[in-house]
């Protein structure tokens, strides 16, 4: 799952960051809402958390143009203002949620769980495919009735997208947008180097389902059973 963090504060940025790092989330950092909007323009977004305060701009501007040109993204609005007036305003604005400034780590982790199961999708901790299960809590994926080989962060972030979106080719690019960021210097060779080594793993489960290649544009999971 991949956020935008819009947040002026280098110490805060810096500090939601490893935050989040932590706990499986990719995460691209800006500090205005001009390197956002490019970032929106450029990338797909699971989630945004957003700044109100920004001092060059406020935060209630970029919202209300997201919302305006129907970008739906889910929005957590940080706030140092913990008011009544002020929280109406920004959820009316088209905020899913408003966490005010300073506030516990373990609860923000906690709303951008509860806004990120949007449109009704509750995003499941496991999903299975043919005879396949992604263990997203464990980090594991495992064989219906017996097995399972651990995952590296990447290899889990690139498996779940997969998982996400079964028998849909998904393109190099947009792997290395979700996964990498938009301003990485990944490259398809490092796609394809991580795609090996989750081949291997389930190959080592003794899997049908596998992950087909379509020549010079991506990837998609197939149950073969």
């Amino acid at each position: 799952m991949r956020l935008l963090l819009v947040e002026d504060d280098v110490h805060l940025s810096q500090t939601l960051v490893e935050l989040l790092g932590r706990n499986r989330y990719g995460v691209d950092a800006v500090y205005t809402n001009s390197d956002a909007l490019k970032y929106l323009k450029n990338g797909a977004y699971d989630g945004i958390i957003l700044d109100a305060d920004l001092r060059v701009k406020d935060g209630l501007s970029l919202l209300k143009s997201l919302r305006s040109g129907s970008n739906n993204t889910p929005v957590i609005v940080l706030s140092s203002k913990g008011d009544a007036r002020n929280v109406v305003k920004v959820l009316d604005t088209g905020a899913d949620d408003y966490v005010v400034k300073p506030f516990d780590q373990d609860v923000l982790l906690a709303r951008i769980r509860a806004v990120t199961r949007r449109k009704g999708e509750i995003k499941k901790n496991s999903i299975t495919i043919g005879d396949l299960v992604l263990d997203k809590d464990n980090c594991e994926l495992q064989k219906v009735n017996g097995g399972a080989v651990k995952l590296s962060l990447k290899e889990l972030q690139i498996i779940e997208f997969l998982f996400d979106s079964p028998h849909q080719v998904i393109k190099k690019e947009s792997i290395i947008e979700k996964i990498w960021g938009t301003d990485s210097n990944a490259v398809y060779n490092n796609v394809e180097v991580y795609i090996s080594f989750i081949r291997k793993k389930m190959e080592d489960l003794g899997a049908k389902t596998r992950i087909r290649t379509a020549r010079g544009i991506g990837y998609s999971l197939e149950d073969s059973i």
